[in-house]
Parts: C-alpha cells; sequence; structure tokens
C-alpha cells in the first residue's frame, strides 16, 4: 500500500520525524539544494530578463533518482523543507524535478520539530510560495552577477583567486573603515579627580568631582588639576541633595539568529559557523533516551522575538513553579516588530521549557549542552519579571565645589536571579556599589582627593560578536548569511585576527580602496542596505524580481566596462625578511596563502622553498629543547609547538612564558580566566599551580602609548589649622 512521501533537507531531521510519525509516512531527505547555478559559467540570460539557467549540483545524481522512485511510489508528496526563502526555493526545485502541480497543496511548514508541531503541518499542506522562491532568485542572481563579472576582474588587475560580493565586500569594508578610524585617532588628555569622605561615625564614600556651580568640570591638563586642587576647600563638606530612585531592569528579547551568535561568541567563545552548527543539531533533534529523538529548540535562521502564547504560558507555569509567583511577568510582555521581521517565525527557544539543560546534559556533546543552556536560560529569563534597583545619588558641595556620589543595590533580582546578557568588553561599566545612609545638610570629612590622569581611546577593533551586530544594526546581508561571510572574508585573505579582533590585511585594504574608487555602490553600506530591503519587497509580492536585477545591473555593467579600461595591473610587493633560503642562497619573501602567511623565496619559480613564519616563545620544549614557537592550525587556531616540528611533535594550546614554576620547574602558560584575567599556571599535569594576578596597591598614573606607568606617591596638603588631606598625584 502507498503512503505519502515527506522530502526533508538533512538525514537527521528525516529520522526525528519518522519516529513521529511512524509507518504511516515515508520520510527521505534531499541533503540540501538539488539544483544551482552552474559553477562553470555565469548561468544567467543578462539578454532574456536575467532568466537563470539552472543544473542539476554534480553528485546529486543518485539522490534525485531515488527521490524521484519514491514520488512514483508514493500517494502524495508533501515538500517539507526549512521554513524560509532558501527552504521554500529548494521547495520549488524539488516540485520541478519530481514533476510536482505546484498549484495544488504540496508544502508544509513547521518551527520546530516536535511530535505535536509535526502532525499539525501534515495535517494542512499549502501551496508553494511563489514570492519567497522570487526572492531568493533574486538574491542569488544579484550575488551571481557581481561575484561573477566582478570577481574576474580583481584576478586580472590584482591577485587569482580573490572575490568580490555584495555583503563580504561590505564587511571587508566596515573592519578597514575602523582601522583606518584608529590610524587617524588623535589622543586627547584628560583629567578626573575622586574625592574619599567619610561620616562622623566613621563610615566613608566616594565621590566624583562635577565642577563648580553650574560650570562642569573638564580637566585637560595636569596644570588645571594642580590649579583645582589648590582651590579645592579642605576641611568639612556638606550634604547638598540626596535623590533616591528605584530603577527597573528588563530583560533581553529571546534570540534571534543575530543575537545568538553575538552571544554564544561573548560567553562561550564560539564563531557564527560553530554556533549555526550546533544550533542546527539541536533544531533537527537528538537521541534522548527513554525520550527518543526530539528536536530542542525552534527554527534556528529568524529575525523575530515574537514567543507563541503556548510557550508564554509553559514559562509562566515553570517560573511560578520554581522560583515563586513574584518572579513570573505581571502581564506579557509585547515585543516591538521590527521592519522586515518575518511575522509567521518566532524566536529561537527550547521546543519545551520543562526539558532543563541539566536533566538532559548526559545525552548531549559539550557544545551542545553549553548552547542549549544558553538558550534555554536566555528564553526564560525573557519571560521573567524585570530587575529592580534602588538608586541613589547624592551631591557633596563645599563653597559651590560639586562632587557626586552614585550607588546602587538590587531591591529585587527578577530575571537576574538566572542570566545576564553579555556585553562587548568596551561597553563594560564599573560597577556601583551601594551608599552609606545619607541625610541632606548632613556634614562629611574629606580625607583624599585622587587626581586620576586619562587619555582618549580610538574605537575598538570589531570581535565577531561586534562585527556580526554592526551587519545587523546597519540592515547589510541577513543573520544567516554572516556565519559564510565571516569566514569567506578570512579565506580570502581580506581580514585576520589578532586577540580575537579582526584587522584587515594590505590585500584587503587595497582591495576596498580599489572598490571604493571604481564600484562606490558595491561597498556602500546605504545602498546595500536598500537593496536588502527590496528583497523583503519582493517577498511580500510588492515587486518584481527581474524589475530589480534590471534596475541594478544596466548601471552596473557600465561602470564594469569602465573599470576594465581604467584600472591597471596592481602590484603586490612581497614583504623581504633577512632570512636566507637555505636551498639557493637569495632572501625569503612573506607571501600570503589559504592559512595565512608563510615564507618563499625569492627566486621563485626557479626555487620553489617555502617555509612557516614562526613566531618564538623564548620558551624551550620540555622534549628536545628547541624553542616552542606559535603556530596556526588549518581552522586559524592558534597553539604553540616545537620548532623542530616534525622531528618533534610537542604541542600545548596555551602560551607559554618564559618563567619557571616554583613548585615542579616546568615552564608556565598564560590562562585566560573569566572575570579574573589573565593568570600563570604551570604547564605540568598535575601540578596545579596557578599564579594570581598581582594586585596594585598604589594606582598609576595612565600614559600616553609607550610611556611606563608611574607608581604614584601620596602628598599630605593642609591648610593652616586643617586637619591634612592626601592627594594621590605622580
Amino acid at each position: 500500500m502507498s503512503r505519502p512521501l515527506i522530502i526533508v533537507e538533512s538525514p537527521a531531521k528525516a529520522k526525528t520525524i519518522e519516529k513521529f510519525l511512524g509507518k504511516r509516512y515515508s520520510v527521505k531527505a534531499s541533503l540540501g539544494h538539488l539544483r544551482d547555478l552552474p559553477k562553470s559559467q555565469l548561468g544567467v540570460d543578462v539578454e532574456k530578463g536575467f532568466l537563470p539557467k539552472y543544473i542539476a549540483i554534480r553528485g546529486k545524481g543518485e539522490i534525485i533518482k531515488e527521490l524521484k522512485e519514491a514520488a512514483k511510489k508514493a500517494s502524495s508528496v508533501l515538500l517539507a523543507t526549512d521554513p524560509d526563502r532558501e527552504g521554500e526555493a529548494i521547495s520549488w526545485h524539488l516540485a520541478y524535478l519530481l514533476g510536482l502541480n505546484e498549484e495544488r497543496p504540496c508544502r508544509i511548514e513547521f518551527h520546530e520539530i516536535t511530535k505535536e508541531a509535526i502532525q499539525k503541518a501534515v495535517k494542512k499542506p499549502r501551496e508553494i510560495n511563489q514570492s519567497l522562491v522570487d526572492a531568493q532568485q533574486a538574491r542569488r542572481v544579484l550575488d551571481r552577477l557581481v561575484g561573477y563579472k566582478l570577481s574576474p576582474l580583481l584576478w586580472r588587475k590584482v591577485r587569482p583567486g580573490l572575490s568580490a560580493g555584495r555583503v563580504q565586500s561590505v564587511a571587508v569594508r566596515l573592519i578597514c573603515d575602523r582601522e583606518e578610524e584608529i590610524r587617524n585617532f588623535v589622543q586627547e588628555e584628560y583629567w578626573t579627580l575622586s574625592g574619599l569622605f567619610a561620616r562622623d561615625d566613621g563610615a566613608r564614600l566616594a565621590a566624583r568631582y562635577q565642577g563648580r556651580g553650574e560650570e562642569k568640570a573638564e580637566i585637560k591638563s595636569r596644570e588645571e588639576m594642580d590649579r583645582l586642587l589648590r582651590a579645592l576647600p579642605r576641611g568639612d563638606y556638606r550634604v547638598e541633595s540626596v535623590k533616591r530612585k528605584e530603577k527597573k531592569r528588563l530583560p533581553a528579547s529571546p534570540f534571534t539568529t543575530s543575537t545568538l551568535q553575538q552571544e554564544a561568541s561573548r560567553k562561550l567563545g564560539f564563531s557564527s559557523r560553530r554556533t549555526m552548527a550546533v544550533a542546527q543539531q539541536l533544531y533537527e533533534g537528538l537521541d534522548l533516551g527513554a525520550a527518543g529523538t526530539t528536536g530542542l529548540v525552534t527554527y534556528i535562521r529568524t529575525d523575530s522575538t515574537r514567543v507563541a502564547a503556548e510557550a508564554a504560558q509553559e514559562a509562566q507555569s515553570y517560573i511560578k513553579g520554581k522560583y515563586g509567583e513574584a518572579y513570573a511577568q505581571a502581564e506579557r510582555r509585547r515585543e516591538g516588530k521590527k521592519v522586515g521581521v518575518q511575522g509567521a517565525h518566532e524566536a529561537i527557544r527550547p521546543t519545551s521549557v520543562l526539558r532543563e539543560p541539566e536533566a538532559i546534559k548526559g545525552h548531549l556533546a559539550r557544545d551542545q549542552y553549553r548552547l542549549y543552556r544558553l538558550i534555554w536560560e536566555r528564553f526564560l529569563a525573557s519571560q521573567m519579571s524585570p530587575g529592580v534597583y534602588d538608586t541613589v545619588t547624592a551631591d557633596i558641595t563645599s563653597d559651590k565645589h560639586i562632587f557626586r556620589a552614585t550607588g546602587s543595590t538590587v531591591k529585587f533580582p527578577g530575571f537576574m536571579i538566572l542570566y545576564l546578557e553579555g556585553e562587548d568588553e568596551e561597553a563594560r561599566k564599573e560597577k556601583e556599589e551601594g551608599l552609606p545612609e545619607l541625610a541632606e545638610g548632613e556634614s562629611l570629612h574629606l580625607l583624599s582627593l585622587d587626581p586620576e590622569q586619562h587619555f582618549t581611546q580610538p574605537p575598538p577593533r570589531y570581535t565577531e560578536a561586534m562585527l556580526v551586530k554592526a551587519l545587523e544594526e546597519k540592515g547589510i546581508g541577513r543573520p544567516s548569511t554572516y556565519a559564510p561571510t565571516i569566514e569567506t572574508v578570512q579565506t580570502r585573505g581580506y581580514v585576520e585576527k589578532e586577540d580575537k579582533r579582526f584587522r584587515p590585511t594590505e590585500l584587503g585594504e587595497l582591495v576596498v580602496d580599489l572598490l571604493k574608487q571604481h564600484f562606490p555602490d558595491i561597498v556602500d553600506v546605504e545602498f546595500t542596505a536598500e537593496m536588502e530591503e527590496k528583497l523583503d519587497d519582493i517577498e511580500e509580492g510588492e515587486l518584481g524580481w527581474q524589475a530589480l536585477i534590471g534596475d541594478f545591473y544596466r548601471p552596473f555593467a557600465a561602470t564594469l566596462e569602465r573599470a576594465e579600461a581604467e584600472i591597471g595591473k596592481v602590484e603586490l610587493k612581497d614583504e623581504i625578511t633577512d632570512e636566507i633560503c637555505d636551498k639557493c642562497g637569495r632572501p625569503m619573501v612573506v607571501k600570503h596563502g589559504r592559512y595565512g602567511k608563510f615564507l618563499a623565496c625569492s627566486g621563485y619559480p626557479e626555487c620553489t622553498n617555502t617555509k612557516p613564519i614562526l613566531v618564538g616563545t623564548g620558551v624551550k620544549c620540555p622534549v628536545c629543547g628547541g624553542e616552542i614557537v606559535e603556530r596556526k592550525s588549518k581552522k586559524g587556531r592558534r597553539f604553540y609547538g616545537c620548532s623542530n616540528y616534525p622531528a618533534c611533535t610537542f604541542v600545548a594550546w596555551n602560551r607559554p612564558v618564559p618563567r619557571e614554576c616554583p613548585r615542579c620547574g616546568a615552564f608556565l602558560v598564560e590562562k585566560r580566566v573569566r572575570g579574573k584575567g589573565t593568570q600563570y599556571a604551570c604547564s605540568r599535569e598535575g601540578c596545579g599551580y596557578v599564579e594570581a594576578p598581582k594586585a596594585k596597591t598604589t594606582r598609576g598614573t595612565k600614559k600616553a602609548k609607550g610611556q611606563e606607568m608611574e607608581e604614584a606617591e601620596p602628598t599630605r596638603v593642609a591648610g593652616e589649622g586643617e586637619p591634612p588631606v592626601e592627594i594621590r598625584l605622580s
């Protein structure tokens, strides 16, 4: 007896769905796309309305044959690819290959792989959404025209193997623009002044100098600070005003694709690609033992923060039972809808909050557990009540000079009992603590003044989380494209990571400058964002995809022709080193390859000798006595190995430092510990020696880059008949 055939994209998803539906349905996987534009040619007929030429993807012949045979035997065919543009296009291609009538309901959609969701979906098939398909076709054709027309120009003018693209080129530009900001940054000096005050009962509090009267303090030099210190009254000050407020802190929304990538980068150290790979496993379903194979999270490619009513109700019940009534939301929080967000999608959330991370930890791999826990905690926290702070601001005055003390204490933790959103390093603020009880008119004794020199800092280089955030905020690409985009710009040698931050290579800056000069639209942030909005219009059925491509291509083709004539051959000079080729005696030069920089003989092609670039650590290998040097794996991860490799295979993942362990004599390594900074630990397994960072006993004066920190020596200054006030100055 024939059965309905369901076609999904991955075998893991097929296996999960098959367990839910039993023998009533046959479930098979397409393994992603089966048709695409050919790799060997443009595949777009520019003269015939940009008609794409689709062909079967090489190596997919057996799968297509198997699916066709299964479709012939089936009573009906249901296409269950992912619920987005890409998934809709895969279903459209499948319908063509299998000869299905697209006007008949053959498409089913679900946003979580649970038994209830699948059983509900198979009862409600719909027609293929042609507007979604057209939006995906428009993106595919647009990217093909840019990539296949512009990349060959870069091959001829710069270097073979380069590529350009709508999203990747803008991503590189953002990194290059940030580097230019850093280079052009002019450091400015400024000073702050803190005062330490005491009440009669001995309670102390610190306050920051604000200015005199209505005039706000802007102290730009040591001389200005010295004048202020001489002018400040000594002795008693008065509490001029005390303001108390109650502030609420709302929980972060549940994850979208972009915020998941950002938070996994900050809290787990995951790359965007790693995050999406693990999230896909959680979505498709994992074997939970007696509970069977189950999808643990909802669909992972979404820009919506909407939560289904049933999921919100389940979360509220769980919160009340686990934490108490006060921690549940008094009323359901309404998320503001952003332009372009697909309303049918939900945020990324656990398919059931009752499936606690600790309860299923034994069935998950380490990365799966960590990411699931992050998603679970973020979602549950988003459904909890706000945190409440009591804040106090007190102005302390004498002769119109104002010092301001601020403090806050947690009155009610709310969602913070479970989860706090991560922050990028430069966004972190000093933690405020509570102040002692103060009353207006109360006298305080000035104990010490602590002037501190600062210098303004340039904007930081992008981390992966910061770059993803910037791309999303500027409307560049879509969250599902960020992981491959970030990988591509590194693989092409346009950017490289240094201390987990992106910096452009010489090649990246050269290509961006070339594109800015001759193809300004391709690397223009606003133009690229507008193109994304027009793709959304196609999805909504408000714009024809061929009209969009035509409006883009005509000026692009003219610019391409002009650039071909104007751009001469760009010579990238190799960096000559002091290293001498041990085969022919000529100097070695720095070359750029797929896995980063390496040394090559300047006599190429007569001499093909190459060597890795070794960065020494000054630490001897404990196995053979050679030097331990810095290396990179094929995936770009930094590690440390012996310079005598392959004769010696010693490796270490943490950076060695030229210091011996006082306990056993082995070398120490640097270890970064969250919340504690860098620590030094013994490299010998079993020793266990850890050296905490040395605490600062005095506050240093911050100097410009390249200068040493000076120790601040306390200086006592007192007026006639006044108690001495300690002023810390370098």
